[in-house]
């Protein structure tokens, strides 16, 4: 390797002062963000391009990356949304017959600052022990500069809690995905608004599959504009950023609620429907990352194994039943519980239809326990359009 294309100095600096040196990987430069660790072995592609990952620095705790490449099939959106990269070992050139490129290539081609040749093992248990905190890597010229100099600016961003961030992720004109472009053989069973929040463009996908027409609505959208598209449902996807700053999306979600309209949430859309419901939310110590989280179904007593990607959480009683604080929803429980921790993975109204869970049963790059709520939201619309029809011959 010649001095031209050998790696830069990089150096990761964590909001306590802690200190990780290694070499560059992708841009040089800058990058901060929120510190966080995700546990998947595979799939890296899709968490760079999921926009909940959007102002964070993703520490890998697969010690091997970049050995499969990137292709253009494997995006979950247009660009990469994370903030910046931190790996061990990166790999030195790809080995897979679906690869089109390099990972360092692909990031270097964003602009996404990344670091190589660090313990991402003392990293993660730091982060496990003191939580996910504010971080920057430097690299190049950048971390060259004084240390007291670069921590003062790390400590100088702004805390992910408090911050609005769906609308910075969202699109910002309406598109429709066609039940037919993904091997659908016949009419749309249904239509549904999905409001982007930070969605993951495999989820419309799975709905496709199923038969679903998705009109996929920016953030901002309004009840007239859902309405507008006469969906049989709504659903609320991922995001990233604090919940407690989803005021518009809440009040929207009451409207949607009080209209009847089957809803559907995932993740971001979980602690809305939480928030929407009456029920707080708190920022976890360090967040569930990773394809490999175990969740409880508390209806079934199974295990499902999920993907997941959230630092926030609802807090709700997960004593049984109980009256939203909200009262017109009526009942509500928590219908999945972490096993790691016991946090509220899943949200179920008891008198309107309604659900949520703070997962990804999309799932790509596995795992796919969860597809099924997939098709029971398809069960939800076709029961409340049953009801519907019911009501109106009587």
């Amino acid at each position: 390797m010649s001095e031209a294309t050998m790696p830069a100095q990089a150096l990761l600096i964590l909001e306590d002062g802690r200190t990780f040196r290694g070499t560059s990987y992708g841009a040089v430069g800058t990058a901060l963000g929120e510190a966080v660790f995700t546990t998947g072995m595979t799939g890296y592609q899709e968490t760079l391009t999921d926009p909940s990952y959007a102002r964070q620095l993703i520490v890998q705790t697969a010690p091997h990356i970049g050995n499969t490449g990137v292709n253009a099939a494997d995006n979950e959106s247009a660009k990469i949304w994370a903030a910046g990269y931190v790996v061990r070992d990166a790999a030195r050139r790809p080995s897979n017959w679906r690869s089109e490129g390099t990972l360092d290539d692909e990031l270097s081609g964003q602009g996404i600052v990344g670091i190589q040749g660090v313990d991402t093992r003392a990293i993660t248990r730091h982060l496990r022990e003191r939580g996910a905190m504010k971080a920057g890597i430097f690299s190049g010229a950048d971390a060259l500069r004084p240390e007291a100099e670069l921590l003062a600016e790390v400590n100088a961003q702004p805390s992910m809690e408090g911050l609005q961030l769906a609308e910075a992720v969202s699109a910002t004109e309406a598109y429709v995905v066609e039940p037919a472009d993904h091997g659908w053989d016949g009419e749309a069973k249904f239509a549904i608004a999905a409001i982007d929040l930070g969605i993951k463009g495999m989820t419309p996908q799975r709905f496709a599959e199923r038969g679903v027409r998705v009109h996929v609505l920016p953030a901002t959208s309004t009840l007239a504009d859902v309405q507008a598209v006469n969906p049989d449902g709504v659903f609320l996807s991922n995001g990233p950023g604090d919940p407690a700053t989803a005021d518009a999306q809440v009040a929207l979600l009451r409207e949607v609620l009080d209209a009847g309209l089957p809803f559907f949430g995932i993740c971001f859309g979980n602690q809305i429907l939480g928030r929407a419901l009456g029920f707080g939310t708190y920022k976890l110590r360090y967040g569930h990352r990773g394809i490999n989280q175990p969740v409880m179904d508390r209806a079934t007593g199974k295990v499902e194994i999920t993907s997941q990607n959230h630092g926030f959480a609802v807090d709700a009683p997960k004593d049984g039943a109980v009256t939203a604080p909200e009262e017109r929803f009526g009942r509500v429980e928590v219908s999945h519980v972490s096993l790691n921790d016991d946090v509220v993975e899943g949200l179920a109204c008891l008198d309107i239809p309604a659900f949520s869970v703070q997962y990804h049963p999309e799932a790509a790059a596995g795992p796919h326990d969860s597809a099924y709520l997939f098709d029971r939201f398809i069960d939800l619309m076709a029961s409340t359009a049953a009801a519907t029809q019911t009501e109106e011959k009587n």
